[in-house]
């Protein structure tokens, strides 16, 4: 299994910074255009602990794939957890942390990955996936940065 660990300070109160989180239509503010993500099912304004979210991303040229994740647990203000039910992976599981701090709020990504497949779903994943993997949370940490800029 792969793990990815991302921190980044938000400089606002934790209030404007769960909220934003929290809506699953922000969702596509932070992911790279590249990845010609579309959101297929209704969402509500906030997420809720059983929320199923269905959409199709691109993680490559020319490759289209079908995706659910659940939101599985939920602390406002704290914490909250997707998980992978259908798609490309065998295993997703990412947990996003939030916690106040003096300059405003840490928030921590902790992503447990494993692609499908064996032998060969780990070697496209060191070849391919833990790459792309890596730079979709680094646009999200610059998206994130020009979003909430320091004041």
């Amino acid at each position: 299994m792969n793990r990815l660990e991302s921190t980044l300070i938000i400089p606002r109160q934790i209030a404007e910074v769960w909220d934003f989180f929290s809506s699953p239509a922000n969702l596509e503010k932070i992911t790279p255009p590249s990845m010609n993500f579309k959101i297929l099912t209704p969402l509500p304004a906030k997420m809720y602990e059983g929320l199923l979210i269905g959409y199709k991303v691109s993680p490559y040229p020319f490759m289209r794939v079908g995706w659910v994740t659940e939101i599985s647990r939920i602390r406002e203000n704290e914490y909250f957890i997707d998980e992978q039910r259908k798609g490309p992976y065998s295993i997703w599981h990412h947990e996003h942390h939030f916690k106040v701090v003096e300059t405003g709020v840490e928030m921590k990504d902790i992503l447990y990955y494993s692609m499908p497949a064996g032998f060969l779903g780990q070697w496209i994943e060191k070849l391919l996936v833990a790459r792309r993997v890596r730079q979709i949370f680094e646009f999200r940490e610059k998206k994130v940065k020009e979003l909430f800029p320091a004041r």
